[in-house]
């Protein structure tokens, strides 16, 4: 008898030393799919409104804050990208300089963002609607002349589309195709169509009035990978997502008003559209929700379950807040546009219901003035019926054909095959 309870000693010490183990390995696995789920943040954006004579002053206090608030979210587990620079627009804080003064001035800038090891925006050009042209020829000049400078052409707003604009912008594209290393200095330019201020995302970041701000961009395309993975229904992904995303969101909200009362930079809000970058895919995780290849049937109306989830979240949001589709930020995005599954025409019914527009589209380089300027104003009249922030990075490719694959020379972008352009009747 002694033998036997000894025995059914052992094992129940056995299987409750199996359950500690298991609950132990479900902890342990619950937290690493948390940690797959945690998004980065893409960018902590200052907004700055620069003062020529004195903005290697303003920028190190822009940079102490920067850093301060990088230190504070990876001290709370969230690895931070980029910190970046975004100002009013440039044409406002270069009056009186020559265009040969200008590009020395921002090439200056762009050294100091090297050194600095800070992204920089200097805004749009046009403004205004009665902004002169000169000032986008001007601003591909600048992008041309540097490494690291964004900026953007107003082609749309409350006023409608700017038709000259619109030309200037394709111009200024086509001029980038002929004058960078691998035509890659258009992904430093973007046409942005009804976007309001205080957007933490390049390349469409920039101020009006006095500045002394700051936002937060996310990359949450895991994010929604793991909150569609498994769901058998369109409520349970939007429902599931809005709960993963706002959870979030809400931890990083927290953490930003704390950096507002700690710095006296005010805290303007988070753009809560779920950035991918190369393997951490958007279009992987649609193809979760839809099971099929990204562009089938079913895209369109997961574009939409994103944005809904992503517009119900009740934090302090700024900037577009919708779906980001680069493909060539993107590794899926890009793979299914060389497969030819996406095409400008579907992109352009994803932005209907959701956002950003056109954005990093690798073009070939026969592509002309004329046929850029239709792809352009594809996307300022849908921003201006539709009234919500679009904007197109078009990338052409001086001498490549459809069929040719991009050479592009950066960390941030992934290589696609070009597809043919085939404009509409005339």
């Amino acid at each position: 008898m002694p033998l036997f309870r000894n025995s059914r000693t052992r094992i129940l010490s056995f299987a409750i030393l199996l359950m500690a183990f298991s609950g132990h390995a479900a902890i342990a696995q619950q937290k690493a799919e948390a940690a797959q789920a945690k998004p980065k943040i893409r960018t902590i954006t200052a907004f700055l409104n620069l003062d020529r004579s004195q903005y290697q002053q303003q920028i190190a206090e822009a940079l102490q804050m920067l850093r301060r608030a990088k230190t504070i979210f990876e001290s709370r587990g969230y690895q931070v990208e980029t910190i970046r620079i975004a100002t009013q627009p440039f044409p406002e804080y270069t009056k009186g300089l020559t265009p040969q003064q200008t590009i020395a001035f921002f090439k200056d800038l762009d050294a100091l963002a090297e050194k600095e090891n800070f992204a920089p925006g200097i805004g749009p050009a046009m403004l205004d609607s009665d902004a002169p042209e000169s000032q986008a020829d001007l601003l591909a000049d600048i992008i041309a002349n540097t490494e690291h400078i964004r900026g953007s052409i107003v082609i749309a707003g409350e006023d409608g589309v700017r038709w000259r604009a619109i030309g200037a912008a394709a111009r200024a594209i086509k001029k980038l195709e002929d004058t960078t290393e691998h035509s890659q200095g258009n992904f430093n330019l973007g046409a942005i169509a009804d976007v309001p201020p205080l957007s933490p995302f390049f390349t469409a970041a920039y101020v009006t009035g006095f500045g002394h701000q700051f936002a937060i961009g996310l990359e949450s395309a895991n994010v929604v990978a793991e909150a569609f993975r498994g769901v058998t229904d369109i409520d349970s992904a939007r429902q599931k997502l809005n709960t993963m995303l706002g959870n979030e969101a809400f931890e990083i909200e927290r953490h930003a008003n704390r950096i507002d009362q700690e710095t006296g930079w005010a805290y303007v809000g988070i753009d809560l559209s779920p950035a991918p970058l190369k393997d951490v895919s958007i279009g992987a995780a649609i193809e979760n929700l839809i099971a099929q290849p990204f562009g089938s049937s079913g895209t369109l109306t997961a574009a939409g379950t994103i944005t809904a989830a992503i517009k119900s979240i009740p934090v302090k949001q700024t900037g577009y807040s919708g779906l980001m589709l680069p493909i060539l930020e993107d590794s899926r995005l890009a793979e299914r546009w060389s497969q030819g599954h996406v095409s400008i025409e579907g992109l352009l019914s994803y932005s209907a219901v959701c956002g950003t527009g056109l954005d990093t589209i690798p073009l070939p380089g026969d592509i002309t003035v004329e046929q850029l300027d239709m792809i352009l104003a594809d996307v300022a009249t849908l921003a201006v019926k539709w009234k919500k922030p679009l904007s197109a990075r078009l990338l052409p490719v001086k001498g490549k054909v459809p069929g040719d694959k991009t050479e592009f020379d950066d960390p941030f972008l992934v290589n696609a095959i070009i597809q043919p352009f085939e404009p509409g009747p005339r």
